[in-house]
């Protein structure tokens, strides 16, 4: 039964583990098979062609391990490598990513003049939140920063203590970032930092849970394709990675919420 089948997600590091779980609790009965490019995190520093080319390559594997949808829980390949993806796979099983139901988001809130967007490099180089958020809103202001040490930051689990709170406040206080009224945490990793920037705004701007956005919109999707699986069994979940180290394994409590086992697989020898 297709609905049984489970939802693949994929990101550059473990940091879509914000997605995958945010998925979790809107769609409890959902087999997961979650897959980390790890070996070649960060995505925000390497090339368009190389994102392109290792999201077709994790694909792929997403497809051979049967899944009915697949979710590119990444801010850098859902811009740079979505619509390669789609083209490659998209007659086959539905690819959503994590910045479309955001932006529709954006234009439900009828508060919304200037939206701050943070992200890596790629991100912000490929310029796709604006573009997009201008497309449909026409009338808003959108202001996007290169907040680089941050996903390596969080990565290593420097959160919630004196030197997050330097860094992002140093980030945060940029000109570019004066005055808006919602700030976009255009990268999987930034959830787990929602509470400092919502501290260093002191509730002012509106701070949008783009992990709970992207979960919303993946259980809206998959009920219009009649995808939801109706068995209420205990699910069962898959991780991979592509290079496994302790740190990593050690840190996927803090992205996921529970204890998880990583697989190390090569994808790309195939």
């Amino acid at each position: 039964m297709k609905q049984a089948q489970p939802i693949g997600i994929f990101d550059s590091g473990i940091g879509g583990l914000t997605v995958a779980n945010a998925i979790r609790k809107v769609l409890p009965h959902e087999n997961l098979v979650y897959f980390g490019d790890t070996a070649h995190m960060p995505y925000g520093d390497k090339s368009a062609e190389a994102i392109k080319y290792y999201s077709l390559k994790i694909g792929k594997f997403l497809q051979a391990q049967n899944c009915k949808a697949i979710v590119i829980a990444c801010n850098t390949a859902s811009s740079l490598g979505y619509a390669d993806l789609k083209e490659f796979l998209g007659d086959s099983l539905p690819i959503l990513n994590v910045i479309d139901p955001v932006v529709d988001f954006c234009v439900k809130q009828s508060n919304y003049q200037k939206i701050g967007v943070i992200a890596t490099k790629a991100t912000i180089k490929s310029d796709i939140y604006a573009k997009k958020l201008k497309q449909a809103m026409p009338d808003v202001k959108v202001q996007s920063l290169a907040t680089p040490l941050l996903a390596p930051m969080i990565e290593e689990g420097f959160f919630e203590n004196n030197i997050s709170k330097t860094i992002i406040n140093a980030y945060l206080s940029s000109p570019k970032l004066k005055k808006i009224d919602a700030l976009i945490l255009a990268c999987t990793h930034y959830p787990l930092i929602r509470k400092e920037i919502d501290d260093y705004y002191r509730n002012q701007v509106e701070i949008l849970n783009t992990a709970e956005i992207v979960a919303q919109d993946v259980k809206t999707k998959l009920a219009g394709l009649n995808l939801l699986n109706p068995s209420e069994d205990a699910p069962k979940h898959r991780f991979f990675v592509s290079d496994k180290t302790s740190s990593f394994e050690s840190s996927t409590q803090l992205f996921f919420g529970d204890k998880i086992n990583l697989v190390q697989q090569n994808i790309w020898e195939r």
